[in-house]
């Protein structure tokens, strides 16, 4: 049975290892290019390193036991998909965040995405969390698993932000750079033009480049 969650309901997960599917279509959107991707946190809220954050340009945790898959396209659209063993994680992890980005925006009302947990192998999804991003969001909290009782279980958020990947993965202490934008050649640091005043940034833990990972090619129906 598919439990269809509303922002803030939680569901007891009976399996102990997850697929987590987001799915979207791109049709009359100029197709918009949709991520998902996880943070693991410790008690504090945060993650312990930077190698706590799944997405597309590191797609593995350390241990291999949280990764995200490349992207696929089948018969009703495009899925996005992060695999967790929930049993053999740390015990110092607490929580994992799923999280979806799209630099360009969702366009929600025209690419329906949402969320579907399944058990590792099941066919059928555990649950189901449409997440509806609102205008000017690029990034936004599909839910979180989360240990209680010992068992595992999922809430769904819907928590939105404007400054994309970044800016949620600031939110759990990831510090990222985004892409610098293009140089402006007239405004090079040189004659007529003031040189910088202050000592640049501490540098971040990673720098995330546009998005923009392969897909696998078109499955069966």
């Amino acid at each position: 049975m598919t439990h269809a969650l509303d922002k803030g309901a939680t569901v007891r997960l009976p399996v102990t290892s997850v697929r987590a599917v987001l799915r979207w279509s791109p049709r009359g959107s100029g197709g918009a290019d949709v991520e998902l991707s996880a943070l693991l946190l410790a008690d504090t809220g945060r993650v312990r390193s930077p190698g706590d954050f799944v997405f597309y340009n590191q797609p593995r945790h350390p241990t291999g036991l949280v990764r995200r898959l490349p992207k696929r396209r089948d018969g009703h659209g495009l899925l996005a998909t992060v695999e967790a063993e929930l049993a053999r994680l740390d015990p110092a992890v607490g929580r994992v965040v799923l999280a979806a980005s799209a630099e360009s925006g969702f366009d929600a009302a025209r690419t329906h995405p949402h969320l579907l947990l399944y058990g590792a192998s099941a066919a059928e999804p555990l649950a189901r969390f449409t997440p509806e991003p609102r205008p000017g969001e690029t990034a936004v909290i599909c839910g979180e698993l989360y240990r209680f009782g010992g068992s595992w279980n999922f809430r769904a958020s819907g928590l939105g932000f404007w400054g994309g990947l970044v800016a949620l993965a600031a939110e759990f202490g990831v510090t990222a750079a985004a892409p610098p934008p293009p140089e402006d050649p007239r405004r090079r640091a040189g004659y007529g033009y003031p040189q910088p005043a202050t000592a640049p940034p501490a540098p971040p833990d990673l720098t995330l480049p546009p998005q923009g990972p392969q897909f696998l090619p078109p499955g069966p129906g």
